[in-house]
């Protein structure tokens, strides 16, 4: 049986770029475990400086394309499914305990399981939605940046001092820029949106859930207060009018 080649040996001295293009450095090379598995490569930026990455942040796409993958993207698109998973186990166990087809005891040591691990990831995912506000942050600080680094441009060329041909290359090199971070950040918003709509949802969930319980012991008190005022009253004692016959008297 032929082993198989990590795909990072044919990728040694290839360019690696972010998932919006922006290029991040060259694979200089990697680190195995001790089971021959590799965990990490190593990049050199471009300013020479090299860095350690996990394995699991790169996507290969042949021997040419190379992307690092954000861990904080990476870990909220997994949270945003396993959170849903879980929940929806933890809804099938409590449909089979109405349908008496597992005994009590073992739904509660299954469900105690289950909302120990939801409560973990969504306390993870609080965490890591605070990590995106902080990129959202960086992002907009970028673009306002560029932006007044546009305008200084524009002056100077508009008063002279910058010929066409730098002035279209740094104009080029700016726009690019600005398309980078702004494609990161709808990205990073859009990924905020769905996982604080999967939290906001688990937590309507079990604020339902809550009403549910609380319900039947209101209705016993509604009826309860229903029945008695419901009675019907006594009939009332009718009122006899005796009318004197006037034609009578009148022949005595």
């Amino acid at each position: 049986m032929t082993e198989e080649i990590p795909p990072v040996f044919f990728s040694l001295g290839k360019q690696v770029k972010d998932e919006y293009g922006r290029p991040i450095g060259k694979i200089v090379s990697f680190k195995l475990n001790p089971h021959g598995i590799v965990d990490g490569i190593f990049l050199q930026h471009g300013d020479g400086e090299f860095k350690l990455y996990p394995a699991e942040q790169f996507k290969f796409d042949g021997s040419e394309n190379v992307t690092l993958m954000s861990p904080v993207k990476a870990r909220a698109d997994r949270l945003c499914n396993e959170i849903p998973l879980i929940w929806r186990k933890d809804q099938a166990l409590k449909e089979l305990l109405e349908q008496e087809k597992i005994p009590k005891d073992l739904y509660e040591d299954l469900h105690n399981s289950f909302e120990g691990a939801l409560n973990q990831l969504k306390a993870e995912a609080q965490g890591i939605l605070e990590k995106i506000d902080k990129k959202l942050a960086e992002c907009n600080n970028q673009i306002k940046e560029l932006n007044s680094a546009l305008v200084n441009l524009e002056i100077e060329k508009h008063i002279g001092k910058i010929d066409d041909t730098l002035y279209n290359t740094a104009m080029e090199l700016l726009q690019q820029n600005i398309r980078w971070v702004n494609s990161e950040r709808d990205d990073l918003e859009s990924l905020k949106n769905k996982l604080s709509n999967i939290l906001l949802g688990e937590s309507f969930q079990e604020k339902t859930e809550e009403q549910k319980v609380e319900e039947p012991e209101k209705s016993e008190e509604v009826s309860g207060e229903t029945s008695a005022s419901s009675l019907p009253e006594p009939p009332e004692q009718p009122f006899v009018v005796y009318v004197k016959d006037t034609a009578e008297e009148s022949q005595i």
